[in-house]
């Protein structure tokens, strides 16, 4: 595996510090995979800054330090570039979204997006969109999870779509029209409001929280489906903040899961294993991520 390594100016810039302490931190040690040749330091890009005494950590959950630091310092190459990158691509994707890993890839790094013939426009956008929804993911990691914190999800990932511009649509609040998800009936618009508060109570109201509580928070929200459209995205990107809240190992559902993600919530009343299993199996892939950085569970 080829390492890339970064000078004292070029680190000290990246992580807002002199050389002087860069240096420092060099000569003593503290930063890992570091060598000198001649006078000069080479200091591996991935690598982070040491913790300074009384600072105070984001939380007690070493991926999510990882990714407010590397998303605040606009770090390339990390687990949160890869975390945008796929979780963004396979969630659009199983939505019907024509992009490619590519093609997402392209816009998070570029900001442009290459050739383009027959893309759909909103494609483009809820990709932009989805970016943000990340982010604010991030930085809110720690929050309790409220009807205004997935109303701002929705609107996030919905604004500036065509769907925006639909007077009925209602962008970040509950639907007006009846829906269905997979040919099921869900939840009647005018019950929206008291089914969201009744879930969020009971799940908020556990004083610890598992795997198999967020799955099954998953499958309730699918299950009221309370907004015209982007439902499975918000539903997702909710699944990945209560991970980081509560220190679970996220899961990502990528098109090898996908059939199975289906299945696993039709058959959920009946058969948690089946769905249980399949967000296991992605939560084994993104353990592979935490190894190959070095990130603890």
């Amino acid at each position: 595996m080829n390492i890339e390594y970064m000078s004292v100016k070029e680190t000290a810039k990246k992580w807002g510090l002199t050389d002087r302490a860069v240096r420092k931190y060099c000569s003593e040690g503290k930063i890992h995979g570091t060598f000198m040749i001649g006078k000069t330091w080479n200091i591996p890009s991935k690598a982070l800054p040491p913790e300074r005494k009384n600072a105070k950590k984001f939380s007690d959950n070493d991926l999510l330090n990882i990714l407010k630091y590397e998303k605040d310092g606009s770090v390339k190459g990390g687990i949160y570039h890869k975390l945008q990158v796929v979780l963004t691509y396979s969630s659009n994707h199983i939505e019907g979204s024509k992009l490619t890993e590519d093609q997402t890839r392209r816009i998070f790094e570029t900001n442009t997006i290459g050739a383009s013939d027959g893309l759909n426009v909103d494609d483009i956008v809820e990709t932009v969109n989805h970016f943000r929804c990340i982010d604010h993911i991030i930085d809110n990691a720690k929050s309790t999870l409220t009807e205004k914190m997935i109303k701002t999800l929705h609107s996030m990932l919905k604004g500036g779509t065509a769907d925006s511009r639909k007077a009925w649509f209602k962008v970040g609040e509950y639907k007006l029209r009846p829906n269905e998800v997979g040919g099921e009936p869900t939840c009647p618009p005018a019950e929206v409001g008291r089914a969201m508060k009744e879930l969020l109570d009971k799940y908020n109201g556990k004083e610890a929280r598992t795997a198999e509580d967020v799955i099954d928070l998953h499958y309730r929200f699918e299950k009221i489906h309370p907004f015209q459209d982007g439902n499975g995205r918000v539903g997702r990107l909710i699944m990945l903040k209560e991970c980081l809240a509560n220190n679970i190992v996220p899961f990502i559902i990528d098109e090898g899961h996908r059939w199975f993600y289906y299945r696993g919530l039709k058959e959920w009343n009946s058969d948690r294993k089946y769905l249980m299993d399949t967000c296991l199996s992605a939560q084994d892939e993104f353990r592979g991520w935490l190894k190959y950085f070095s990130i603890r569970e």
